[in-house]
């Protein structure tokens, strides 16, 4: 009996021991390291597209035709013909001026006129007649030739009654005050009752032709010339001449929904700011532009035909503000590389210098990577450069649309 319960004892003891041992290597297993899988990054490939240059810069709205109503003549206005703030044609009789006067002179005129006609009547008569006698040896020569001088004298008459009467005719119709072009009128500065002096300067009312109207802007010297070189060089390519490339952006920020065609630069710098002029024509159907506006053109300069950018959340900065991007190599590896920078696009920046195409640009996930360490890279579907109407962003604007075609493993 001892011995069986100390083979029971010995059996119990070995089972505990062997629990304990499994127990052991459980925990031991459990604890064991589990290889970790490369972090998930988010990438683009880079790809050279054409990015056209443009600037956003300041100017004012212009009229393409201004003209100041005057009068040609003296008199009392009797009439105003027009309303303040309408749309008139060349032509138009916008006041009348008292044309009574003006009568009188033309019928006075037209009367000396008839007395001069008249009076060369009868000197030609006089004139043949003894021409006749002359010839007849009944007239002397002297008589002859005072006749044909008094002939001559009255057809000198006539011709300066005509004229007078003509310009009693051209008084008479400027007694109409018409407009000198189409546009749209302003208010009117003289009123029925005013009494205006021909040559007195006094201005009836302003017409202003507003479609197409025009915008002058104004761009440095220096932005330019470097412009310039840059077609020069080929580095930037030329618009077509007829491109409508100029946008506007109204004070409140809203796009201008018609393009404008840059037509000129000035061939003279303001000495005072070392700025030209550029003059812009916009359409202006809905007379939504008014001269004196202040507003901002945003200008197509040239065209980067070969230009490359990435997301704004790709550029990573360094202690001294210097630009840098992660890039995955070919063995799907990141690393840090310095780039340059250039103006934002869109969503984007402008990369000058440091990528070429075909390099894979980490835009998502950097708070799992470190440099050296290899990931497992998914395309990102961000919005890179929009199409289209220019964007709000200074400096540069996309034209068509970006699509990242993005290696995945």
């Amino acid at each position: 009996m001892k011995r069986k319960s100390l083979k029971h004892i010995l059996r119990v003891v070995g089972g505990v021991c062997t629990l304990a041992l499994s127990a052991c290597n459980q925990k031991q297993q459990a604890a064991a390291p589990v290889p970790a899988s490369p972090p998930e990054v988010s990438v683009i490939t880079v790809a050279p597209q054409p990015i056209p240059y443009v600037r956003d810069l300041p100017g004012r709205v212009a009229p393409v035709r201004v003209a100041e109503v005057r009068s040609r003549v003296s008199g009392l206005i009797v009439r105003q013909l027009f309303e303040q703030g309408s749309q008139v044609k060349e032509g138009d009789i916008l006041y009348k001026i008292d044309p009574a006067p003006y009568e009188v002179e033309l019928a006075s005129a037209e009367a000396a006129l008839a007395k001069a006609e008249a009076a060369l009547t009868l000197a030609a008569q006089q004139a043949e007649r003894l021409e006749t006698l002359l010839t007849k040896q009944t007239a002397s020569q002297a008589q002859y030739d005072a006749a044909v001088a008094a002939r001559k004298q009255a057809e000198a008459e006539v011709a300066g009654a005509k004229a007078t009467r003509d310009r009693a005719k051209l008084n008479l119709g400027w007694t109409d005050v018409r407009a000198p072009i189409s546009g749209r009128i302003g208010r009117a500065l003289l009123t029925e009752g005013n009494l205006v002096q021909s040559g007195g300067g006094q201005v009836f009312a302003v017409i202003q032709q507003l479609d197409p109207i025009y915008v002058d802007i104004t761009q440095s010297v220096g932005e330019l010339n470097k412009l310039r070189r840059d077609l020069a060089s080929g580095e930037l390519s030329r618009l077509e001449n007829d491109a409508a490339n100029v946008h506007l952006i109204m004070d409140d920020g809203a796009l201008y929904p018609l393009a404008g065609r840059l037509l000129f630069s000035d061939v003279t710098a303001d000495p005072s700011t070392g700025q030209v002029t550029l003059r812009v024509q916009f359409p202006n159907p809905h007379d939504e532009l008014f001269p004196g506006m202040y507003v901002r053109a945003r200008i197509k300069q040239g065209i980067d035909s070969d230009a490359i950018a990435v997301p704004q959340q790709a550029i990573q900065r360094t202690n001294d503000g210097k630009a840098e991007v992660w890039v995955v190599k070919a063995d799907d590896k990141v690393m840090l590389q310095p780039v340059e920078v250039g103006p934002v696009v869109g969503q984007s920046w402008l990369i000058r210098d440091g990528l070429k195409p075909g390099e894979r640009v980490v835009t998502a996930g950097f708070q799992k990577i470190s440099a050296g360490m290899q990931v497992r890279t998914v395309p990102w579907f961000g919005e890179l450069l929009q199409g289209g109407e220019p964007s709000n962003a200074e400096g540069m604007e996309p034209q068509g649309n970006w699509s990242a075609t993005v290696p995945t493993d």
